[in-house]
C-alpha cells in the first residue's frame, strides 16, 4: 500500500492532483482545503495517502496534508453512508482537531454543514467517533489503551508494487514485473528505479 508520495507538483485540478514521483505520475485525489495550500506547480510536496479500490472505480489515491487528516478520513469512511466524497467535505470545513473538538461536544451541526452530509448522517458521524483517536494529540493519548508500535517500514519492493497497482495494473504482473526487476538492478534499487524498470518490463 501507498502512504506517502513525496514528488513535484505537475498539475493541479479542481478535485485531483498530478505528482512527479520520480518520472512517475501518480493521480492523487485532494480535498478543496488540502489542493489549495499545495505549492506552486513545479515544486516539490509531500502528501499522506489513502490508497482505496473497489469494484466500479477501481484504485484510488486520496491525498492529505497530515496523517491526522489521513487517519480522520479512514474513520469517515468506516462509518455506513460515508463516502470518500462526504469525508472530504466534512475535512474541508473542519480539522481534525476541530472535528475532535465537535464530536467531544455532540456538535453535529457543525459536521453538518459539509457538503453532502444531512442531520442524520451527520448525528450517525458524532455518534460513532466517540472515543475514537482522530488525532495525535491529547485526545488521542487519552483514548489509547495500549502504546502504540512503530510500524514496520515497507520494502522498496513493496511500495513499488502499490506504486503499480495504483496506476491500474494487475497485483500480479506488478509483483513479477517487480521481481524482474529487483533481480536487475540489485537489492540497493529504491522505489522510482524499481517502477521504472517494471514499467519497462511490461511494456508500458
Amino acid at each position: 500500500m501507498i502512504g506517502r508520495l513525496r514528488g513535484i507538483v505537475a498539475e493541479v485540478g479542481e478535485e485531483e492532483m498530478l505528482i512527479d514521483v520520480g518520472g512517475v505520475g501518480y493521480v492523487v485525489r485532494c480535498g478543496s482545503k488540502t489542493l489549495g495550500r499545495l505549492p506552486a506547480v513545479g515544486d516539490e510536496t509531500l502528501l499522506h495517502i489513502e490508497h482505496t479500490w473497489s469494484e466500479a472505480q477501481g484504485p484510488r489515491l486520496y491525498g492529505f496534508a497530515s496523517r491526522d487528516e489521513r487517519r480522520a478520513f479512514v474513520l469517515l469512511t468506516a462509518i455506513q453512508g460515508v463516502g470518500p466524497k462526504a469525508a472530504m467535505a466534512v475535512l474541508d470545513i473542519a480539522s481534525p482537531a476541530e472535528l475532535a473538538g465537535a464530536v467531544a461536544r455532540d456538535d453535529k451541526a457543525l459536521v453538518g454543514r459539509a457538503n453532502g452530509v444531512g442531520p442524520k448522517l451527520a448525528q450517525r458521524i458524532v455518534t460513532e467517533l466517540k472515543d475514537k483517536p482522530i488525532t495525535d494529540g491529547p485526545v488521542a493519548a487519552f483514548h489509547a489503551s495500549i502504546p502504540s508500535q512503530e510500524p514496520a517500514k515497507p520494502s522498496a519492493a513493496g511500495e513499488a508494487v502499490a506504486g503499480l497497482m495504483g496506476l491500474g495494473i494487475a497485483e500480479p504482473v506488478a509483483r513479477r514485473a517487480v521481481e524482474q526487476s529487483a533481480l536487475r538492478l540489485g537489492e540497493d534499487a529504491d522505489v522510482s528505479a524499481l517502477i521504472k524498470a517494471a514499467l519497462q518490463e511490461i511494456g508500458r
